[in-house]
């Protein structure tokens, strides 16, 4: 990001923990996806991230346009909805059941038990094993604090292998 000021040396930059924070507590996220024919598609979704796995995980319809698009394209880019302290992370998306949605659920059980209308814990649960269940597996992350102050001292760069 050499572009935007932001040097390459590590000195400034922010740790892990600092994007976990945010990936955690956010209520809300954009999923951006692209159909096979390069149509980009970008929707707020409910999510949590799964530290353990390093790994976000959401649901959606069976139906909706992200499905048709995932199967069609894996890549994805999922952002929390804070444009302040942004955490952008890109990968590729695929599908999950049994455990590993189990141990998905257990946290959007957690993380969205108070919303209106969500229902017992255990309708959550069979909710989300009714739909099409995903986890974004990174390849790089973003975390940027866009400020003036900070932006040029802060923004940071993750890589997976």
């Amino acid at each position: 990001m050499a572009d935007y000021g932001v040097p390459e040396e590590l000195e400034g930059a922010m740790p892990w923990t600092w994007a976990e924070e945010r990936l955690v507590q956010s209520r809300n996220f954009w999923l951006s996806t692209v159909s096979a024919a390069g149509r980009p598609h970008s929707m707020p979704v409910w999510g949590v991230w799964m530290p353990e796995r390093e790994r976000f995980g959401f649901s959606c319809a069976p139906s909706a346009r992200k499905v048709r698009n995932l199967a069609a394209n894996s890549q994805v880019v999922v952002t929390n909805d804070d444009a302040v302290h942004v955490v952008s992370i890109e990968g590729r998306a695929e599908e999950i059941s049994g455990d590993v949605l189990l141990a998905m659920a257990a946290l959007y059980v957690d993380k969205y038990k108070d919303e209106p209308l969500m229902g017992s814990p255990d309708e959550m649960i069979g909710f989300l094993q009714k739909n099409a269940a995903f986890e974004i597996v990174p390849e790089r992350a973003f975390g940027i604090i866009e400020t003036a102050e900070k932006f040029e001292k802060t923004a940071t760069k993750w890589i997976w292998d």
